[in-house]
């Protein structure tokens, strides 16, 4: 067997490498990484193609020999670069792929973009029923077009495929630096355009921990996921045949309170809770299917994640990396 994977030197992918060669049940597997911008490290069972996704040639080449595709690459809002990996790239690969003789599975890893996460207003908890309903901007539209496209070449072609989608994926100190106020902030929204500049400069002196409320007026509950339990469910996923043809939402079990992260951040960093409203709406990204189909269950929980994260000091050559786009 031959697995390629896309995206390989992102966060989830330099996350994955390891324990997928470390894991026993792939010990007699192959492993090809397409890379373009950034390179990952050859070994004996690691080879590298280095090119663009939207390359026919480039992807004919990453895909000899290949069975199993794992497909993590993306780009956010650039729109110069958007279409051709998220589309034409994606296109290209499960073009060539359904005409592999022995292509088994294609595994897409997605994302709660694609059901709007805070900025669309569910009833009931999300589920893999439920209507995608993107927010804003290129990236969401794209991983809505993604999942359609791989779900359309199950039936068009019968080709084997998985979509694990996933919310917000931390690892190292990530989950601290999302309520950092200053500059050094990871992800969003920017604090800017939620409080005032004088409010935002009172929070920062007091060293305020910033707790969103939603549009209901209660703790904004956010769903996320640690890297480390997402590459379990990649791994689980993998060759399972009960993962054919199927969509799984892979996220902690219960979202983020974070009237509740207020509060265990208080005693981990000694932040003060200050509450932020908002116009965010508090989704839950059920996983109840990766639980009962899998055999899959997130290790990692809300106090893990503010245990970890408070926790974790970064050495000099462990700078805090933006992935995208690329």
């Amino acid at each position: 067997m031959k697995l390629l994977v896309t995206g390989a030197s992102g966060k989830v992918g330099q996350a994955f490498l390891p324990a997928f060669l470390t894991e026993q049940r792939f010990s007699n597997w192959e492993m090809v990484a397409l890379c373009h911008n950034r390179l990952v490290e050859p070994s004996e069972r690691l080879s590298v193609v280095q090119g663009s996704i939207a390359d026919p040639q480039v992807v004919s080449r990453a895909l000899e020999g290949v069975t199993h595709v794992l497909h993590l690459a993306a780009v956010k809002e650039s729109p110069d670069h958007v279409i051709d990996v998220a589309l034409k790239g994606l296109f290209l690969l499960l073009e060539r792929f359904r005409r592999i003789a022995d292509a088994r599975q294609f595994i897409l890893l997605s994302g709660d973009c694609v059901v709007g996460h805070i900025f669309q207003k569910y009833a009931d908890p999300i589920t893999e029923q439920s209507p995608r309903r993107a927010y804003e901007g290129s990236y969401a539209l794209t991983k809505v077009l993604e999942e359609v496209m791989l779900e359309q070449f199950g039936i068009q072609y019968g080709l084997n495929w998985t979509t694990l989608r996933a919310p917000w994926i931390m690892e190292k100190d990530d989950f601290r630096y999302a309520f950092d106020l200053s500059d050094a902030q990871f992800g969003g929204p920017p604090w800017e355009s939620l409080v005032g500049a004088r409010q935002l400069a009172q929070m920062r002196d007091r060293r305020a921990f910033p707790t969103m409320r939603d549009a209901e007026g209660r703790p904004l509950r956010r769903n996320f996921i640690h890297v480390d339990d997402l590459v379990r469910a990649i791994l689980t996923s993998i060759d399972n045949e009960s993962a054919f043809g199927q969509l799984f939402n892979i996220a902690m079990n219960e979202p983020v309170d974070y009237g509740t992260a207020a509060e265990l951040v208080r005693r981990a960093g000694g932040l003060v809770p200050s509450e932020i409203d908002t116009p965010f709406h508090s989704n839950w990204l059920d996983n109840s299917k990766a639980r009962k189909v899998l055999g899959w269950e997130p290790e990692i929980d809300l106090a893990g994640l503010v245990d970890r994260a408070w926790s974790y000091r970064r050495a000099e050559d462990d700078p805090r990396i933006v992935w995208y786009p690329g």
